[in-house]
């Protein structure tokens, strides 16, 4: 099986290593930045339709229950006051048990990686985006569809790192099929804390699983456990199994994560017409309550633990059953989704998400839909931002670079517009007036390098020119981009003694069996 890399030299425990800052030579991007939303969001539901679908969600925790498939969230339930069914996994709850559990939880918190210039606020008007996760498959135009490698995985995680507009990791940016199961998260996470500085995930399947993520993370960003309890330093991401159902791996390590205060994000995977009722509000009060049921019953194993109201809410293409991804449901979803998460005080998150099968027009007019939809509807946190393909079944090396541009767009559209004397400039046109143009203006000439956006994959070269240089489309562009970014791609610095630890750590537990493949 594959190893970590090893480790040379020996250094101190604790402490930054200063060492020279990953070359960031390929393109010319927008620097590292925590954006926050200029404009209002888009509201699709007047406060009693708000009022409305919150009721409906209350009847749904109060007379329908959730099912929860692990005896000690039943129990901690139980203590809590919550009714549970003796002979079976639902669990009922009535508004007001709801309500005083879902007050403890926080409107907005910080989560700082290993390295606190990447520290990222989630809520309070702030919006953030990570790269693709989960994906069995990767493609590029090199050498087309196939499963994906660890090394696949390591040069997303290098791209992950190298674009400021990429705020956090969220999983495997593809999943390393030749690594096996019961060890794959202790090399995917060992890639990703050594080759990234960034927010990172670990994943909710199960205890070992969790808690190896946890003290990964810890020991990469030398701290005491202490130290790490203190404070958001990672994050956890559960589905529910819609409809009605929280399962037993996902909530074993969201309670763990709680326990230690770290933030969980809660997304039902609801469906219309498939896992959801056909109608957005049906559907929206559905995810409401699933969502709500994990967050009170991590607010109850740890009050005042960070959490986010997760969305993942669209619809099924009704002729095969497929999902959509990229639809007006979904961005009406999504916008209805941030106006529950605003209603209850929580961060919210949502997706980049299409259904094309290629990085092709049709992945940029969904994926433009889904993040308009996450921008109108005031996402805090954009999850598979950059890369996705097939409704999640494949990341593509092309679409990452693709999407980091409309990425950097969305930060750029967000600016706040001046209106200063300046800005207005009034002498600038008295002094053009009506016979001169204003291309040689001193006020343009003083501004022209930094007062439009500069795309670093767009060509607005004119066909002639473009046709000369070999006619090249987004895609082919994108394909030289990565590679030239591999290749310059140099790794955040690390100490190299949390760089042995953290290999000793990983190589312990794989002689130990990692963790298990059945549950």
């Amino acid at each position: 099986m594959n190893q970590p890399d090893p480790a040379g030299g020996r250094a101190r425990r604790r402490g930054a290593i200063r060492g020279r800052a990953p070359a960031k030579t390929a393109i010319q991007q927008m620097p590292w930045m925590l954006p926050q939303f200029s404009d209002p969001p888009v509201a699709p539901l007047d406060s009693e339709g708000v009022a409305r679908i919150d009721a409906n969600a209350m009847r749904i925790l109060k007379e329908i229950g959730i099912d929860f498939l692990h005896e000690d969230a039943k129990r901690v339930l139980h203590g809590a006051g919550a009714e549970v069914d003796p002979d079976s996994d639902r669990v009922r709850m009535d508004e007001q048990f709801v309500r005083a559990h879902l007050a403890t939880a926080p409107s907005s918190f910080t989560v700082t990686p290993r390295n606190p210039e990447h520290a990222l606020v989630w809520g309070a008007g702030h919006y953030c985006f990570g790269a693709v996760a989960s994906p069995p498959n990767v493609r590029d135009l090199d050498h087309g569809r196939r499963e994906g490698t660890r090394e696949d995985c390591r040069d997303l995680l290098r791209l992950t790192q190298f674009f400021n507009c990429i705020h956090f990791n969220s999983g495997y940016p593809v999943e390393p099929v030749d690594v096996h199961p019961s060890v794959r998260h202790l090399d995917a996470l060992y890639d990703a804390l050594t080759l990234c500085d960034k927010v990172m995930h670990a994943y909710s399947l199960g205890t070992a699983r969790i808690e190896d993520g946890m003290e990964m993370v810890r020991i990469a960003a030398g701290l005491t456990h202490r130290e790490f309890d203190a404070a958001p330093r990672m994050f956890t991401n559960i589905n529910s199994s819609s409809p009605l159902k929280h399962d037993w791996p996902m909530l074993d390590g969201a309670m763990r994560c709680a326990k230690r205060g770290q933030p969980v994000i809660v997304t039902p995977f609801t469906l219309c017409g498939a896992m959801a009722p056909v109608t957005l509000a049906g559907a929206v009060s559905l995810q409401t309550a699933e969502a709500l049921a994990a967050i009170v019953l991590l607010q109850i194993v740890n009050p005042g633990a960070p959490v986010v109201y997760g969305s993942f809410t669209s619809n099924v293409d009704m002729k095969s059953g497929a999902p959509a991804f990229g639809t007006p449901e979904y961005a009406r979803a999504t916008q209805m989704s941030g106006q529950m998460a605003r209603f209850y005080g929580l961060p919210m998150r949502a997706s980049n998400a299409c259904v094309a099968n290629y990085p092709d027009g049709q992945a940029v007019w969904e994926s433009s839909a889904s993040l308009q939809a996450c921008n109108s509807a005031h996402c805090n946190i954009v999850y598979h931002a950059a890369g996705w393909l097939e409704s999640g079944l494949c990341t593509s090396f092309e679409k990452f670079v693709m999407d980091c541009e409309l990425l950097q767009q969305m930060n750029a559209y967000q600016s706040a517009v001046g209106v200063s004397e300046d800005d207005l400039a009034f002498d600038a046109i008295r002094a053009v007036g009506p016979h001169d143009h204003f291309l040689g203006a001193a006020h343009t000439q003083a501004r022209y390098k930094t007062a439009f956006y500069s795309p670093f994959l767009s060509d607005w070269r004119n066909f002639e020119s473009w046709e000369l240089a070999g006619a090249e489309h987004a895609e082919r562009r994108a394909n030289t981009l990565y590679k030239q970014i591999l290749r310059e791609f140099e790794p955040p610095p690390m100490d190299e003694a949390i760089r042995e630890e953290l290999a000793a750590f990983v190589a312990k537990r794989r002689e130990e069996g990692g963790a298990p493949t059945d549950f």
